[in-house]
Formats: C-alpha cells, structure tokens, sequence
C-alpha cells in the first residue's frame, strides 16, 4: 500500500476551531472541511511543514502561533485512491491573530465550537484527529 505523509494543523482561538472548505481547484477532497494541511516533503521535520502551510494557506506568520499539542502519526484510509494510506501528523495551535488571508487551496473558512465539526462534510476521519490533540 502506497503512503503519503501530510501535516493537518488544527487553530484555535478563543476557544473555536478554525476550519477551512478545500477549492475546487486542489488535488483531492474537494469542496471538503478540514484543517490546514500540506504534503511533507522528503525527510522535512512536520513541524516545519505545519508552518509553512499555516502562513501559505492562511496567512499567519510562524511568531504569532503557538503550538499547543502535537500527536504521534495516524494512518487513514484514503477512499478516493486504491491502496493508498495517509500518515497524518497532527498539530493544534492557538492564535491571537484572527486575520485569515486564503490562498487558492481554500475557498471559505469558519470559526465554530468544536462540537459543531460534526456538522460538516469533513475529509476522512478529521474528528478522529482531532481528538487526538484535545
């Protein structure tokens, strides 16, 4: 079975998780809610990555960020590719800075209470992660 390794960053701000809609101009899971997150590339420590794609997909710069938790990588399923697995490395981070700036991977975003993700077309197995790092 094939693997990915992606970072998938969870934000917070006074309490509320911030969720982004994928665009209909990404890869995979379109119009789908998820976090911030980003292919790792070659041997990049995750941690690096979940910066990176913090500042390109959102706008928020490295120092105005801080990591709260991180977990250890879980595997998940990928329905949309035949055998094919992503290793997520999860992260949550608190912001004091709420000016989110979208790039193109994104289309919206929301700041909900985190007992309403539920309510949301998320990518495979988002919650799952997410309660991970809470």
């Amino acid at each position: 079975m094939r693997s990915t390794k992606i970072v998938t960053s969870f934000i917070k701000h006074d309490g509320k998780l911030l969720i982004l809609k994928r665009s209909n101009d990404v890869k995979s899971m379109k119009g789908l809610w998820a976090g911030v997150s980003g292919i790792i590339e070659k041997d990049e420590e995750p941690l690096k990555r979940a910066k990176i794609e913090i500042f390109e997909e959102i706008g928020i710069y490295e120092d105005e960020i801080t990591l709260i938790k991180s977990s250890e990588g879980m595997r998940v399923n990928s329905p949309q590719y035949q055998n094919h697995e992503w290793e997520i490395f999860p992260f949550l981070f608190e912001v004091k800075n709420t000016n989110i700036k979208l790039n193109w991977e994104n289309s919206d975003f929301k700041w909900i209470d985190i007992d309403e993700l539920k309510n949301y077309e998320t990518v495979p197995s988002l919650e799952k992660v997410l309660f991970n790092l809470l």
